[in-house]
């Protein structure tokens, strides 16, 4: 039976029509190895600490994709290099809203000031079932890796990339991170949890590998957290929201910040977005939404010039999409995962 090779599945698509349902990431044709750059999605929120239904947030956003017209004015042939949804895990969302269930219990214990016991059973199941998934993520992401693959996350909470972060360690031996969130996630352990989606940045600075974290966006933070920043050595760089709302009334242009925000970084970057960094009527359903953020042309602008800088982003996750009764946050989600994908491959040379 003859096949059909990427080059003929390029010639025959009509990027202009409707989606085929049932079709993968943005209605394209294209298998995983027929794909530049694969998605990897986890669909996890064991830990969240405020609303659930960002596990929800791979399947979502992929029916959402469907809406999203593929002509991009920074790269109009993006599609034809391939952008595909690995298969969402049941069993890890089976697993995920199994200890679910038994993390609430234990957040309720810790919200009614009542005593909890560390030790118990339920906590340390939590813990190893969150570095099972760790593991998993760090196997999964490597695999495609050494494929000569370029790897996206699509979470979940914003615990899911600490694994891909890992495998990207193995592969590069200095890169930061540019996080664009409405939290620093620098807590230890946060309510007990050592894989908290709190915790993300924390234990992702374990990593040696990792030389700088910038973060973007940040409006809700703990005296812990903004200690942890002054006294990290430079090795954490924050950009807080109000202070650049601040700078940006007192005439400081976008440009300019995001060229001092994009300084900071080194050669080799992973951006870590929670969708959360931007405004809350852009994400409305996210499990912790935060007055303020960015605006989404403002994030796409700051994506944009660290592409353009000549950095090489080596991956990125996107997460804590919670899709609401609508298709809202996903379709934003959407946006600005294709967004995201164009900018990466644009900064490996394949687009």
């Amino acid at each position: 039976m003859a096949t059909t090779s990427k080059a003929q599945k390029i010639a025959a698509f009509d990027q202009n029509s409707a989606a085929v349902k049932g079709s993968n990431l943005y209605g394209l044709p294209f298998s995983a190895e027929e794909s530049d750059i694969v998605i990897l999605p986890v669909p996890w929120e064991v830990t969240v600490s405020y609303a659930a239904g960002t596990a929800n947030g791979p399947q979502a956003i992929l029916d959402a994709s469907m809406q999203v017209d593929l002509y991009d004015t920074d790269a109009p042939d993006a599609w034809k290099a391939g952008f595909h949804l690995l298969p969402i895990s049941e069993e890890l969302a089976e697993i995920s809203a199994e200890l679910r269930d038994r993390a609430e219990n234990h957040i309720e214990s810790i919200s009614n000031g009542e005593p909890v016991d560390v030790n118990s059973s339920a906590l340390e199941s939590i813990n190893t079932a969150c570095q099972n998934m760790v593991n998993f993520v760090e196997i999964e992401a490597t695999k495609w890796l050494n494929k000569g693959k370029l790897v996206g996350l699509l979470g979940g909470d914003h615990s899911t990339p600490l694994g891909f972060i890992r495998a990207l360690a193995q592969k590069h031996n200095d890169f930061g991170i540019l996080q664009i969130d409405a939290h620093c996630d620098l807590r230890i352990a946060y309510e007990d949890f050592e894989y908290s989606h709190a915790s993300i940045m924390y234990n992702a600075l374990k990593t040696p590998q990792v030389s700088k974290l910038v973060q973007v966006g940040i409006r809700d933070y703990c005296e812990q957290e903004a200690n942890m920043i002054r006294h990290s050595n430079g090795r954490i760089v924050t950009y807080f929201d109000e202070a650049l709302k601040i700078a940006s009334y007192e005439g400081k242009t976008w440009k300019q910040q995001v060229e001092d925000i994009i300084s900071n970084l080194p050669q080799k970057v992973y951006i870590s977005f929670d969708i959360d960094g931007l405004q809350p009527g852009l994400c409305p359903n996210t499990g912790t939404p935060v007055a303020g953020g960015l605006e989404f042309a403002e994030a796409v602008y700051l994506l944009r010039k660290l592409k353009d800088s000549g950095r090489m982003i080596i991956g990125f996750d996107l997460n804590e999409v919670a899709p609401g009764e609508d298709e809202w946050d996903a379709n934003v989600g959407a946006r600005l995962l294709y967004k995201l994908c164009v900018f990466t491959g644009q900064s490996n040379n394949i687009l």
